[in-house]
C-alpha cells in the first residue's frame, strides 16, 4: 500500500469499518474455535481441518491489517459537503456516450469502493481522470479497453 492519503467517501469508510467489525467479532472467533476443535482431533501434521483453519486465520489477520491501514490512510470525504462548479472526487456524473447516444451515470469514488457495474468508478480510472476538473457540457475523451471513447457531460451532482 502507498504511503499517500487515499480519498474515500463516507460510505466507503463505513463499508470498510463494517467489514473490519465482522472480521474481528465473527470471523476471528469462529476460526479460533475451528483451530481448537481441529487440535482436539490429534495429529496436526496430517490434519486437513487444522491446516484449512490456520490458512483462513492467516487470511483474516492479513485482511484485518489491510483494512486498518486503509482506514488510517483514508482522506474521508462526504460528497454532500462538496460545493464545486467542476467535477471532483465524489461527484455523481451523468454522461452521454457520443457513439451510441446512451446515458450513463457514475460516481467517482475511492479504489476500494469502485464497482463499475453499480456505477462506482475508481478515482484513478481513465474515465475518472478525464472527468476531474471538467464541467457540464464538456466533451471528455479517454482510452478504454475497447478503444478511444467520447462522452458529453450532461450534469453532475454531489450527493
Amino acid at each position: 500500500m502507498t504511503d499517500q492519503r487515499q480519498p474515500m467517501t463516507l460510505k466507503g469508510k463505513e463499508m470498510l469499518e463494517a467489514e473490519l467489525k465482522h472480521l474481528l467479532q465473527v470471523e476471528r472467533p469462529a476460526v479460533i474455535k475451528a483451530i481448537e476443535e481441529a487440535r482436539d482431533h490429534g495429529d496436526l501434521s496430517e490434519n486437513a481441518d487444522y491446516d484449512a483453519a490456520k490458512e483462513k486465520q492467516g487470511f483474516i489477520e492479513a485482511r484485518t491489517n489491510e483494512i486498518k491501514s486503509k482506514l488510517a490512510m483514508a482522506d474521508v470525504i462526504d460528497p454532500k459537503s462538496i460545493k464545486e462548479n467542476r467535477i471532483v472526487f465524489g461527484a455523481t456524473v451523468e454522461l452521454e456516450d457520443l457513439e451510441d447516444e446512451s446515458l450513463k451515470t457514475y460516481q467517482i469514488v475511492g479504489v476500494d469502493e469502485s464497482d463499475v457495474k453499480n456505477g462506482k468508478l475508481s478515482v484513478f480510472s481513465p474515465l475518472s481522470r478525464a472527468l476531474i476538473g471538467k464541467k457540464q457540457g464538456d466533451i471528455v475523451e479517454f482510452n478504454s479497453p475497447s478503444g478511444v471513447r467520447e462522452y458529453e457531460i450532461i450534469s453532475f451532482t454531489y450527493k
